[in-house]
Formats: structure tokens, sequence, C-alpha cells
């Protein structure tokens, strides 16, 4: 498949990847630089934030509930008003958001790590209907939230597992029923997932970090296909475009050595595949 630059701004750490249905826009955020981006034709736009921000969910179309270190926070792109929400930890010195995304309940789950990748140091939460509430602990880097079609299961990893995990959800308001069980580990084959996203088939897209690469698996967890990138530090997929049928990938270029940089010059880049597969929509954050 075709690989194409999305945007060839270089992020440290490019992640949160996210297709607006109601604008028609793709946003992403590099975490460490604490900035916003979204392309509308040709033209970027960039926000500066004064904390490390990580994902995002839609409320109306001109509002995101973004997550930054500290809380959760909804944020006008027309305006650039922003409302407080609740605290993410805010007491912990040494964590911050990391990945993030809304389930079909109109809920937001969103984990944390520690700035360092401290091990053990993070946790992921639900935040729905106004309340925050801790659903896994201790998490070191949380990663690949994601949610399956037919509203049974959410998907994610402490990436230094190697293991993506599969959670029930009971149907009524998407609250997890019994424990997480391993639906795919990946330890013997030295890989690292990273952020996540199901098609409408049920598949799951799993950025994998220092593969240079997306892989795809059924939602058995049978590894399906891999699409091959031009950077080694592949952190986050999303669908969106016309007919949601476009697969966004964000890149980072943190911790690359002078000559690996020199080999891998599209590190940190923003990129996308046509056709590979057709999305979800974003699921809309109630608050």
């Amino acid at each position: 498949m075709e690989v194409h630059v999305f945007e060839d701004t270089t992020c440290k750490l490019g992640e949160g990847a996210f297709w607006h249905p109601l604008r028609g826009q793709f946003f992403w955020f590099d975490i460490l630089g604490r900035k916003l981006f979204t392309r509308k034709g040709d033209e970027l736009s960039v926000w500066q934030f004064s904390r490390h921000v990580s994902a995002a969910g839609w409320l109306d179309r001109d509002t995101l509930m973004i997550a930054d270190e500290i809380s959760l926070f909804s944020f006008n792109v027309e305006t650039g008003d922003r409302v407080h929400l609740t605290h993410l930890e805010a007491d912990n010195k040494i964590t911050r958001s990391n990945d993030g995304r809304a389930d079909p309940w109109g809920g937001f789950w969103i984990g944390t790590m520690g700035k360092n990748a401290e091990a053990d140091a993070g946790a992921i939460y639900r935040y729905y209907r106004g309340q925050l509430q801790q659903l896994y602990s201790p998490i070191t880097i949380s990663n690949a939230i994601c949610f399956s079609p037919c509203r049974q299961y959410a998907y994610f990893t402490d990436t230094v597992t190697k293991k993506v995990m599969r959670q029930k959800l009971e149907p009524l308001n998407g609250w997890p029923e019994d424990d997480a069980e391993v639906l795919i580990d990946l330890t013997a084959e030295n890989l690292n997932p990273d952020g996540a996203v199901v098609d409408v088939d049920g598949t799951l897209w799993i950025a994998q970090w220092g593969a240079s690469r997306v892989a795809s698996y059924s939602s058995d967890g049978v590894f399906i296909k891999a699409i091959d990138l031009p950077a080694s530090q592949i952190t986050c997929p999303a669908f969106g475009g016309q007919n949601l049928s476009r697969l966004f990938v964000t890149s980072a270029d943190i911790g690359l050595s002078r000559e690996q940089l020199k080999s891998e010059p599209k590190a940190g880049q923003t990129f996308f595949v046509d056709n590979v597969s057709k999305g979800q929509r974003e699921f809309q954050v109630i608050l």
C-alpha cells in the first residue's frame, strides 16, 4: 500500500490521532511539544499549551475535550476558550496523560503514565457523566484504548507487557464486567503495542512502536497483515477522511540518535494510507 506524508511537521512524540466527524478534520498532538495540530486543506493550525496534552474527544462541532497532564478540559477550537472539567492525578507530579478515546456510551477512557515511563506509575480511568473513575492500576505505559463496533468490548494495553487486553463491557452504561483477558500477546515477537483503533468489521489496527508499522488483528486476536511506514516509532492510528477509509498515523522522533535521524528523515511526521479499511465514526463525549 502506498504511504503518503499528511504533514511533514516533526513531532517529538506525535500522538492522539483523532478524526472529528462534524468538522471533517484530522487532529493530533505532540505530547512533548505541548501542541495540538489540525489541517484544513493546506492550512495547518497549531495551538500551544503550557502543559503536556495527549488525547481528545469531541463534544460538539467546535469543542473538544482534551486531556493534559493534570486535567480534562473543554477547548473551543474557534475561540480558544477552555473550561476545566475534572482533575487527573493533579497531585502526582511525575505523571501525565497518554492514550485516550471516547467510548460508545459518551464516556472517555484516558490513561496516565510517568513522564519518564516510571514503572507502575500510571493508571487507566473512565470519565462518564461528570465523574472520573479509575479502572486499572498499576499501569506503566497506557495505550491501545479502543472499542469494538458491537459495543461488547474495550481494548487497552500496558505497552511494557507487550499484551493487548480485551475487557467485556456491560451493555447499559459501558462499565467493565468481569476481569480483562489477554487478546494478543506480542512477547514472542518482541513487539510493543502503542495506540490502536477498531474498524467497522471489528479488526484492530495497532501501532507498534519500534517496528515501523501498524498491524491488523482479527477480533479473535489473529494477525492479519501489517502496513510498513517510513518511521520506526509509530504511535497512533485513526480512521478518517471521506467514507472513513483513510488511515492516519502519527509517529515520534524522541530518543533517536543523529545517525538514526539521518537514515529515518520522516521520523516524527504524520502519514496516511488510503482504502485500508473503513473505520468507525468517533463517538461523541457526553458531559
